[in-house]
């Protein structure tokens, strides 16, 4: 068997050499370098050089020395007026939600005293419909994360996403002072959470007074997280905004190197509001220089006041962003543009379309050989490197042309020779028992039918074909007077019978064209019980390659006539072997076998003797060891398959 073996791969691998040898120099004659004559030419660097020299850069010069020096102070004014009303649009941003909870919290201190009738103490403070109003507030807005009510003994209940930590309980405490007195309260931005959750809030309070006297305190801790997305829009086109209190502290800020509660008093334009004393009513644009220890950057900055909570918002950008704008052009500018661009519009078409045209039919034949079309020609007059590309560009396409025609026709052949090879490999095989010829072709299409019933992919389906054709390979080691033995084996005769799966893939194993193949070889009568061979695998274990061949070697068995056994009839097989899931097969396959007989892709053509499955299969001799099995289990145990 050996010797067998080492002579066809011998004789393989002449074939495969002397087909190389006389592919290599069909090729080294093709592949020789061209020799193409060069014509006169223009190069198009001198071409292209003089358009951009004599349309862009002389014209663009001064085009561009007029717009500077007349529209310098006219963008300035443009973009103090864009920060300007950008700076304006936040405050009132802010103005208008700190109106809308101000207006929110006398609401709910009109609501709380009707529903309380007037009396919010110890005992009544905690009554459902105070709780009720207080969490229908909270849950009123997403800007509010945190309410509390209290009464002038400073008892009270609360609602929120939050939990007050030691900042706002000082918070919350000068609220409440601020309330005996009658007064309401802003307090300072404060940073709650950490991480993702961290949030920037501030306190917001008013007191409730009835009958003259004072009531209770409503406080409110309203989430910044609206006033920190809008400046984020405001980030993204440029500026750097952040707001500041009266005494120049970081309230909110867009860019991450800003955190709530940081001094900003440094830069001019806060220490201007600042050292306004929150008096300031209107907004200011001021020029001012930032110094970062090694540099200095000149800067333009605007401010513009929030009365209602002695706030300021501030933008800022880097002079040399905010000048770079667009210009507006004045007259002069625009006759020169004009001018400019006629002239540069002419001449432009013409070269490009000079250019374009035959780059073009370049592109235009490329993406054919990228799509694997290499018929494609260039048919292209011109003097310059176009010319003379488009020239290699066709012999280029003529050479992948014959190139890759040559490739495809190589690797048929090879396939071709290879599957053959295997088919030979079968046939001989099963050529050793009379009894057993085709049975390697049938496990193959029965195998091939399952797999595609199961939607495996195409790569799958010819890795198993090529196994399930030299499944049995193995058996090449067995004698023959086993092989061949017209009756039942005995125990040890089947040992040595078992031993071929293992004896197949240590044949085909120094092949590695064949490696992806051999859990089918040497797999394919392993049980999902755990009893079968060679290795007693269960379940899980077994690869989808060797579960399916194992349930179209059994099909075949059954249904062939063999010294030993009279072949079944095909839906007396269907019954035996759906009887074997979960023992020895796997469903899933089974029901793929089920679904391609009763389609009709499966058809026996062969005359059967039709014999029940209990006395057609033999049993296993006493001999062997083995608990009594029910006979159709007994049979497949013991069937040369």
């Amino acid at each position: 068997m050996t010797w067998c073996w080492s002579a066809f791969h011998s004789q393989y691998n002449s074939l495969e050499s002397s087909k190389f040898a006389t592919w290599s120099r069909v090729h080294r004659t093709r592949l020789k370098p061209l020799k193409l004559p060069l014509p006169a030419r223009i190069p198009i660097l001198y071409v292209i050089l003089s358009v951009l020299v004599g349309l862009s850069v002389i014209p663009m010069y001064f085009y561009s020395s007029q717009v500077e020096a007349i529209n310098r102070d006219r963008l300035k004014t443009n973009e103090m007026l864009l920060q300007n009303t950008v700076t304006r649009s936040l405050a009132d941003d802010i103005a208008q939600h700190q109106d809308s909870l101000r207006m929110a919290l006398t609401n709910l201190s009109s609501a709380i005293q009707v529903s309380s009738g007037g009396d919010i103490s110890s005992k009544n403070i905690s009554a459902p419909e105070l709780r009720a109003l207080l969490e229908n507030f909270v849950s009123s807005s997403a800007d509010i994360a945190y309410a509390t009510l209290l009464n002038s003994d400073a008892k009270g209940i609360s609602a929120g996403r939050i939990a007050p930590d030691a900042f706002m309980q000082r918070e919350l405490e000068r609220a409440y002072s601020a309330a005996v007195d009658g007064r309401a309260y802003n307090g300072q931005a404060l940073t709650v959470g950490s991480g993702k959750d961290t949030r920037t809030v501030v306190l917001v309070s008013t007191p409730i007074s009835y009958a003259g006297g004072f009531f209770g305190m409503i406080g409110a801790v309203e989430d910044l997280g609206f006033l920190i997305r809008r400046m984020q829009e405001v980030n993204r086109g440029g500026l750097t905004p952040y707001v500041v209190d009266s005494q120049g502290r970081l309230v909110a800020g867009a860019a991450p190197q800003y955190a709530t509660g940081q001094d900003m008093s440094k830069l001019e334009i806060v220490k201007n509001f600042v050292d306004s004393g929150g008096k300031a009513q209107l907004a200011a644009t001021k020029e001012f220089a930032v110094f970062d220890g090694k540099h200095q950057t000149a800067m333009l900055g605007t401010y513009s006041p929030v009365m209602a909570l002695d706030w300021a918002v501030v933008v800022h950008k880097p002079q040399a962003d905010a000048y770079r704008g667009v210009f507006e052009m004045q007259r002069t500018a625009r006759l020169l543009a004009l001018l400019a661009a006629l002239v540069s519009t002419a001449l432009s078409i013409f070269v490009a379309r000079k250019i374009t045209n035959p780059l073009e039919i370049l592109t235009q034949s490329s993406r054919a050989i990228a799509r694997g079309d290499f018929s494609q020609r260039v048919h292209l007059r011109s003097r310059t490197e176009i010319g003379e590309l488009a020239e290699t560009f066709n012999v280029m396409s003529e050479e992948l042309e014959q190139f890759v025609l040559d490739l495809k026709r190589a690797a048929e052949e090879n396939r071709a020779l290879f599957m053959g090879s295997i088919q030979m490999l079968a046939g001989a095989v099963d050529e050793k028992d009379p009894y057993t010829k085709g049975h390697s072709d049938r496990v193959t299409r029965y195998s091939v039918l399952i797999a595609k019933e199961l939607d495996m992919p195409e790569h799958f389906v010819e890795t198993l074909r090529i196994s399930a054709l030299l499944h049995d390979v193995g058996k090449i080691g067995i004698e023959d007077r086993i092989l061949k033995k017209p009756g039942a084996l005995t125990a040890e005769e089947f040992e040595i019978m078992k031993t071929h799966t293992t004896k197949g893939a240590n044949i085909l194993r120094p092949v590695k064209q064949l490696r992806e193949m051999l859990p089918g070889i040497e797999l394919h009568h392993e049980a999902l019980d755990g009893r079968g061979y060679p290795y007693g695998l269960k379940g899980d274990q077994i690869p989808k390659l060797a579960r399916i061949i194992a349930v179209a070697d059994t099909f075949d068995a059954v249904t062939t006539n063999r010294p030993y056994q009279s072949a079944h009839d095909p839906l007396d097989a269907l019954r035996i072997i759906n009887s074997l899931i979960g023992k020895r097969l796997d469903g899933d396959c089974v029901a793929a076998l089920n679904a391609v007989f009763e389609r009709g892709d499966i058809r026996i053509h062969r005359v059967i003797e039709v014999a029940a499955a209990s006395s057609a299969m033999p049993r296993p001799p006493a001999s062997a060891g083995a608990a009594p099995q029910p006979d159709v289990e007994a049979g497949l145990d013991k069937m040369r398959v």
